[in-house]
């Protein structure tokens, strides 16, 4: 019996009944696109409508037009030509997109930053010192900051360490439901970056209430965003809509596994403790994408029972 909120015909995989075999347990056909694949497509419509209105250089625009269509593209054939491998595809796949996605943010980087920086930074202080939260952090040495930061560092194999649970625990019926909730999350938050140019504290207030404890992993950590991350803002956070999103998607559709949710959810808290802890994020950051992952975990509900 399925759990409830959860629609059996949304997300399973046909590979198996489009051949003619009888489908495997929890599998159901699939006849069009998925909710979450809408949500992909017009995420990156999206961007391809603000690098036209931001006047990019015409390659760049060709680009973001050509990327929502090339995906669309290659959903409906995967969606023609049920297979192992289509399926695959569809599941998998679209997990590359969250990166790309965040990537291709960085063609509306700016130089001008909005003034709320240096009040957001006297809320942090306010966190971090007279609230103590860097002394809860640093009361057991360098234990704590560690796990911090290795939960950060993991932020990008949340997803697929969700969906692969899925597919283990044989609910890939229940994949779309995942989806939905990761992809209408981290894209909304994604969505905001360029409308709010904000740089990291880091930068900003370079060597300014950092941590009192170093690691290996934070010192990587660090080379990562200098060589990898992108420059147009860090509001909302995108760790931690990815984490969040991520968590309440496998909430929302593996709810008789509620272990597996209680433990991202505390991989996802200290992700959001070490934004703030060694200044990749204000703390306002991370705010928001809660509130964002929240929201999209409501709607994304919604948006399957109406598709």
């Amino acid at each position: 019996m399925p759990a409830p909120g959860v629609r059996e015909s949304t997300g399973g995989d046909p590979a198996v009944a489009a051949q003619g075999n009888s489908p495997r347990k929890n599998e159901a056909p699939l006849s069009g696109f998925r909710t979450a694949e809408k949500i992909v497509i017009a995420y990156f419509m999206y961007l391809a409508i603000l690098a036209a209105l931001r006047d990019l250089p015409l390659s760049r625009i060709a680009l973001a037009l050509l990327l929502p269509a090339a995906i669309a593209a290659t959903i409906w054939t995967a969606i023609l030509r049920p297979g192992k491998w289509s399926n695959l595809l569809r599941n998998w796949a679209l997990l590359i997109l969250i990166l790309v996605g965040y990537w291709e943010l960085q063609w509306f980087a700016s130089d001008r930053l909005i003034p709320w920086q240096q009040t957001w930074l006297n809320w942090d202080r306010q966190v971090l010192g007279a609230w103590g939260l860097r002394a809860a952090i640093e009361a057991f040495g360098p234990v704590i900051p560690a796990l911090l930061e290795v939960s950060y560092l993991c932020v990008y194999a949340i997803p697929p360490f969700c969906l692969a649970a899925l597919y283990i625990l044989g609910r890939r019926d229940r994949i779309n439901s995942f989806l939905t909730t990761l992809f209408m999350g981290s894209f909304c938050a994604y969505a905001l970056l360029p409308l709010f140019p904000v740089q990291s504290p880091r930068l900003v207030f370079a060597g300014s209430d950092l941590p009192h404890v170093g690691s290996a992993i934070g010192t990587l950590n660090v080379w990562l965003l200098y060589t990898f991350d992108i420059s147009t803002s860090v509001f909302p956070s995108g760790h931690v809509a990815v984490a969040l999103s991520s968590t309440l998607g496998l909430w929302r559709a593996l709810p008789e596994k509620p272990g597996l949710s209680y433990f991202l959810f505390a991989v996802s808290t200290m992700v959001y403790l070490a934004t703030i802890y060694s200044r990749y994020h204000y703390a306002a950051d991370g705010l928001a994408s809660v509130v964002i992952a929240v929201i999209a975990w409501g709607l994304s509900s919604l948006m399957e029972q109406h598709a």
